[in-house]
């Protein structure tokens, strides 16, 4: 799987977080406005810029970001470490956006984090694995997250949903040191506002055979980037620093798009830390 945001992406982004212009940012990295701007559309690099200067002015690692340009991806993962652990992927509207269905072995009791567009997948993974679907957890509110929520709920009307959000009905609204016994799993919530006012990471800990703990982290960060500062571009990285990138190393995080990543890679290869 490909980086959720290319290179381009990632400079168009941190010009953003750092209100720096086109034209700025293309001088500091020694191209013209027009190379610049194809370079934040399409993520080639048809002229290799002067990363240092470029990510000096843009609030970036340059190291970081020029591993991005050569090629970096996280490791592959063996989702075998965390054998009720499945990720769904779906896609609509030109966005493909990862839900997460994890579940106690013994109880066969589930617990969903985010829908993602599609409730069909999940209901055959349920299905086929005989499980009991008790929770909702929603990172964010944003409708690629929670666009298959109502029918979801319709098919499982016993679930409880959790979400930090003011506005959107839900059973339990997130509070700090809440958490939720499924079977042996151990689930606990991070407020990571930011990128959405009512952005949540959720931990899932005590897996079997000691397996690290997985972090469901929406929308706040991605392998090698973050999601964008809706809210705040300071509050974000605040959040992800506090409250991601603290968590132990090998720590699996588990994005709302792209690849999965854990701390340790994320604190070594992401140009926004």
């Amino acid at each position: 799987m490909n980086l959720e945001d290319h290179l381009g992406d990632i400079i168009r982004k941190a010009r953003a977080m750092s209100g720096v212009s086109l034209e700025a940012a293309a001088k500091a990295a020694g191209l013209t406005t027009t190379e610049l701007a194809a370079l934040e559309d399409s993520g080639v690099v048809s002229k290799k810029p002067d990363f240092a200067r470029l990510a000096a002015a843009i609030g970036l690692d340059a190291g970081k970001l020029e591993a991005v340009a050569n090629g970096w991806l996280p490791a592959e993962k063996d989702l075998g470490l965390w054998r009720e652990l499945r990720c769904v992927t779906t896609s609509a509207e030109g966005m493909t956006v990862n839900c997460y269905l994890v579940w106690d072995e013994a109880s066969r009791e589930a617990a969903l984090f985010d829908t993602g567009w599609d409730a069909a997948p999940i209901s055959e993974l349920l299905a086929a694995n005989q499980l009991q679907l008790r929770h909702i957890f929603i990172t964010h509110t944003h409708t690629d997250h929670v666009a298959a929520l109502g029918a979801i709920r319709q098919q499982f009307p016993k679930t409880r949903i959790h979400s930090s959000s003011k506005n959107a009905p839900v059973d339990q609204r997130n509070r700090a040191n809440d958490f939720i016994q499924l079977g042996s799993l151990r689930i606990t919530n991070r407020d990571t506002p930011g990128h959405a006012e009512d952005g949540t990471t959720y931990i899932i800990g005590t897996w079997p055979e000691d397996a690290p703990h997985v972090a469901v982290v929406g929308d706040a960060i991605f392998a090698g980037s973050i999601g964008r500062g809706n809210q705040s571009w300071d509050l974000a990285r605040q959040k992800v620093r506090a409250q991601i990138l603290s968590l132990p190393p090998e720590t699996l995080i588990c994005p709302g798009h792209g690849p999965l990543t854990t701390v340790a890679e994320e604190k070594e290869h992401n140009p926004f830390f």
